[in-house]
């Protein structure tokens, strides 16, 4: 599991202008199974990706298929995840 921080490196009007096909590029990614949760840091200067993919080397690849990263718009740190307990609901996840 990885933790994908994205920092925004241009202007709002700039992400808006790509946000739309930045939503269908998560959805592709939550129907294939990869991402389960995502949203705006706050302040919004970038946001969060969960994703549950077999190795970085699987995730470099979906990161390159984000418009945000095709156009530069955004820096992508991901850092790998592994849970060691979570609450009840969140199981499936160990």
């Amino acid at each position: 599991m990885f933790i994908v921080s994205l920092t925004y490196l241009c202007e709002m009007d700039e992400i808006e202008n790509h946000l739309s096909s930045h939503i269908a590029y998560l959805d592709r990614h939550y129907a294939a199974g990869h991402f389960l949760a995502s949203g705006r840091k706050n302040p919004r200067t970038g946001g969060i990706i969960i994703a549950n993919v077999e190795s970085a080397h699987v995730l470099d690849g979906i990161i390159a298929e984000d418009p945000f990263k095709i156009n530069n718009l955004a820096h992508y740190e991901m850092i790998e995840f592994i849970p060691s307990k979570v609450a009840p609901p969140l199981a499936f996840l160990l």
